[in-house]
């Protein structure tokens, strides 16, 4: 686990931006966090990105509060998280994983009707991250082994967004910075 103050920092977050229902937020701080995994591929902080991200979904869709088990849900993801806080700020490092993944399965353990939909939402949220990584330059492979999906699904999306095609950056030739000098000193 690395970085302890960021991860709580980024659950704290978490915790309040869910009880505001803020999707845009987790969002927000989803992002972050996969810039922070990226940088250092730390297993934690990719599992957070994805928990953060799928649950960003989960509380945009106002519908799924209407379906059966949400409250049971809800409340499960709440604790998870807070006891995720409680266990950095006692430096222990064994049950904040054992709440990580306790989080990893309540989203993926919903019942009924919501389960299906929760389950779409985090393969997605898989995805998603895993094409962010791959956009800051790890290998396809090691993103997803890293994600535990495939190199398929990745390289399809991918392919979709056009990571692939970003333009990288090209630096002006000596005559056209001259004349983009002569023309701002005009």
């Amino acid at each position: 686990m690395q970085e302890k103050e960021n991860i709580q920092r980024i659950l704290e977050g978490t915790l309040k931006e869910i009880k505001r229902e803020d999707s845009i937020r987790l969002k927000e701080l989803s992002n972050k966090t996969i810039h922070t995994a990226s940088i250092s591929q730390d297993p934690d902080n990719i599992a957070i990105a994805v928990i953060i991200y799928s649950l960003s979904k989960i509380i945009e869709r106002v519908d799924y509060r209407k379906k059966p088990g949400w409250d049971k849900f809800y409340n499960g993801i709440v604790m998870e998280i807070q006891h995720s806080i409680d266990s950095i700020k006692k430096n222990d490092e064994t049950h904040l994983r054992i709440h990580i993944e306790g989080l990893r399965k309540r989203i993926g353990g919903a019942t009924g009707k919501l389960k299906k939909y929760i389950q779409d939402v985090l393969f997605k949220a898989k995805i998603n991250k895993a094409s962010r990584i791959y956009e800051h330059g790890i290998s396809m492979e090691k993103t997803a082994r890293l994600l535990g999906i495939t190199m398929w699904d990745l390289a399809n999306y991918a392919g979709q967004t056009g990571i692939g095609d970003v333009r990288l950056g090209r630096t002006m030739n000596v005559k056209d910075r001259i004349r983009l000098a002569m023309e701002l000193f005009k």
